[in-house]
C-alpha cells in the first residue's frame, strides 16, 4: 500500500469524478483511460458461468452440506439481487448486501460449500464475507446468486516476497511484491478477490489498477471502509521485495495488468 490514505478510500473519493473508472462483472462500464484500454475481461468469459442453484450433487443425502473449495476447482457466486447473510442457513442475520458493493461494483462471495436441498442441488452457499473480522463466514440463498466455478487460485508469499498465481497446481505467474511494514502488517490467512478497481492515475501510486480481496489491516481499523487489504500497483518499483507497506501487497505495474487478465472476482487467495 502506498504512503497515503487507503487504496479504497482513494479511489472512492475519487469516484465522484470522470477520472475513474470502476468495473462491474469485471467489464469497463465508465469513463476511459489509457490504462483501462488496456485491461479486458478475458478472464471472466473463460470461466464457467452458471445460473443460480444449478448445483447438483448426485446420491446426496437431503440438507447435507457438501465442500466445494479446492485447489482444483473452486466457486464463486454474485449477488443478482439483495442478499442476506445468516450465521446459519436462515438463522441469525449479519448482513444484508445489495447487487452493487459500497464502490459500485458487483458484491461477490467465495463459496466454501452448500447446502443441498431434496433435488440434491443448492439451497444453501456457506461463503466467505468481506467483513471484519478476517475471515468470517456466512449462509446465503442459492435463489439470491449466480454461481460461477473458477480455475485459478492466488498464494501470497510473505517471507519471500512473492505473489503466485496458479491454475490447478500449476503457477502460471510468479512476481515480486511488496508487502506490510512490520508496524502494518500484511494479514495472513484465506481470502478471496472480492472486488476490481482500475485506479485514476496509470501512473499514480496504485499504478494503473487494483484487486481487492476481502482482507482487512489487523491495525488500520479506523480509516476509510475499515481498512480493505488489495494488491495493486506501484509508482515505486524499486521498493519491491520491501516490507513498507500499510498492509497491501504491491506489485510491478505490468503483473498488476497480468493479475487483472489472469484472476476473476472470487479468486482465493491464500496469504501465508
Amino acid at each position: 500500500m502506498a504512503r497515503r490514505p487507503l487504496l479504497a478510500a482513494s479511489l472512492v473519493a475519487a469516484s465522484a469524478t470522470a477520472a475513474v473508472t470502476l468495473v462491474a462483472g469485471d467489464r469497463l462500464v465508465r469513463g476511459h483511460t489509457a490504462a483501462a484500454e488496456t485491461i479486458s475481461s478475458a478472464a471472466e468469459h473463460r470461466e464457467g458461468v452458471v445460473p443460480p442453484s444449478v448445483l447438483r450433487v448426485p446420491l446426496c443425502a437431503p440438507g447435507s452440506v457438501v465442500r466445494l473449495d479446492s485447489t482444483r476447482v473452486s466457486y464463486a457466486v454474485t449477488v443478482r439481487r439483495l442478499a442476506v447473510a445468516y450465521r446459519r442457513p436462515g438463522r441469525g442475520r449479519i448482513a444484508r448486501f445489495g447487487r452493487l458493493n459500497v464502490n459500485g461494483v458487483p458484491t461477490v462471495f467465495a463459496v466454501l460449500g452448500a447446502r443441498l436441498d431434496r433435488s440434491c442441488r443448492a439451497a444453501w452457499y456457506h461463503v466467505q464475507l468481506p467483513l471484519r473480522p478476517n475471515g468470517r463466514t456466512g449462509w446465503v440463498r442459492a435463489s439470491a446468486v449466480t454461481e460461477r466455478s473458477l480455475h485459478v487460485h492466488i498464494v501470497v508469499n510473505l517471507s519471500r516476497r512473492r505473489v503466485t498465481v496458479y491454475r490447478g497446481p500449476t503457477p502460471v505467474l510468479v512476481a515480486t511484491a511488496a508487502i506490510g511494514s512490520p508496524s502494518t502488517p500484511t494479514p495472513t490467512g484465506h481470502y478471496y478477490v472480492n472486488q476490481k478497481l482500475v485506479a485514476p492515475d496509470p501512473l499514480g501510486p496504485f499504478g494503473p489498477a487494483a484487486l481487492g480481496i476481502s482482507a482487512f489491516s489487523p491495525v488500520l481499523k479506523n480509516w476509510v471502509q475499515g481498512g480493505p487489504i488489495a494488491i495493486h500497483g506501484t509508482n515505486e518499483a524499486d521498493l519491491l521485495g520491501s516490507a513498507v507497506s500499510h498492509g497491501c501487497i504491491r506489485v510491478a505495474n505490468d503483473v498488476v495488468l497480468q493479475l487483472w487478465h489472469l484472476v476473476p472476482t472470487g479468486t482465493p487467495v491464500l496469504i501465508r
